[in-house]
């Protein structure tokens, strides 16, 4: 079976994107699960949560008990868990993976964890080993860190060393793109920073946002990760608004071919879209230009979904859908464009 894991630094959107990936899974027929490995998390965005670490171990429990702060005690309960509950938590998992259940996984905040502390890493590979599973990660980032030259190089650092710590598919996200346009303007196009290319030339831009004299110290060591970021030659993104149904449809089949489910035989129900998916078909939304979308004519572009929207409605004499709905009318629409409804299987 397959999955995602979800990864990034606190706000990037890791709940609200598992719950936009379930809904949007359910659209198209894939039977899925959110398994939540946040024990501070007590506020899922998502109603149903198939199994929560929170029913073996709590954050404020460790605190109390063994008088840690918040990163102490997270940790601490991951490695509880890689120790000494990991076969009751691996025998969970494998309930829903014999129900033929799509996993994603919502991970803690907390950078550690994923960059080098090694609990995560070691529940996730025994999960891969003893069960066979085909998991790929995604790692969202905040676009908000594009607007400093200096914290976009550090989340570039960030995403090269936690695809080294785990060692498995790799799927880099910038998350909440339809807010970059708010946060002012870029010194470059989109595609620049999703790229994570010829990274000299942000140098200026450090240099302006840096100009004390500890600041031009900074300037130099920021420089040199980025050449090692680029020496490496691993680092890009993916663009994501979860609001969004075309990018999300556009992000599913970029991490379907990474872990493999696009190449697959467990097909559970989507049919269609994993045939499509083989063809390269989501080819039309990638053909759109990101920073015509989402910065220089992202109004545009905003207000033709929206009356596009806003015919669909009155044409069927329909009132206003649900998400759910939502999400099933998105893929229709994306199959009809490919010939309709089993048109792949004719």
């Amino acid at each position: 079976m397959f999955g995602q894991i979800v990864i990034g630094p606190p706000g990037s959107g890791k709940s609200t994107y598992c719950y936009g990936m379930y809904q949007f899974m359910s659209a198209i027929g894939r039977k899925s699960c959110i398994i939540n490995l946040d024990p501070a998390n007590d506020r899922l965005p998502y109603p149903d949560c198939a199994l929560d670490i929170r029913d073996f171990i709590t954050l404020e429990e460790i605190m109390e008990e063994l008088s840690l702060g918040p990163n102490g005690g997270l940790m601490y309960a991951l490695e509880s868990l890689d120790e000494v509950g990991i076969d009751q938590f691996v025998q969970k998992v494998s309930e829903l993976v014999e129900q033929q259940n799509y996993l994603i996984f919502d991970c803690p905040g907390q950078v550690e964890l994923f960059t080098h502390h090694n609990s995560l890493y070691k529940i996730f590979k025994k999960l891969v080993n003893s069960k066979r599973l085909r998991l790929c990660v995604v790692s969202l980032v905040d676009s908000l860190y594009l607007t400093s030259p200096s914290q976009y190089i550090s989340i570039l650092l960030l995403s090269l060393r936690s695809m080294l710590q785990f060692d498995l598919p790799h799927v880099n996200v910038i998350s909440k793109i339809d807010m970059l346009k708010n946060y002012g303007e870029l010194p470059f196009r989109l595609d620049y920073y999703t790229e994570a290319q010829d990274l000299s030339y942000l140098t200026p831009y450090l240099e302006k946002e840096s100009n004390s004299v500890l600041g031009k110290n900074y300037v130099r060591l920021t420089e040199m990760i980025g050449e090692l970021v680029e020496d490496f030659n691993l680092v890009s993104f993916e663009v994501l608004s979860v609001e969004n149904k075309q990018s999300m449809i556009n992000l599913l089949s970029v991490i379907d071919k990474a872990n493999g489910y696009s190449f697959g035989s467990e097909i559970g129900g989507d049919s269609i879209w994993s045939e499509a998916t083989r063809q390269g078909a989501s080819g039309e939304y990638m053909d759109v230009d990101i920073h015509e979308r989402w910065i220089e004519y992202k109004d545009k572009y905003d207000e033709e979904e929206r009356k596009a929207d806003e015919t669909r409605n009155g044409e069927n004499n329909q009132p206003s859908l649900t998400e759910d709905e939502e999400w099933e009318q998105a893929v229709e629409d994306w199959e009809n464009k490919r010939g309709g409804a089993g048109a792949l299987s004719r």
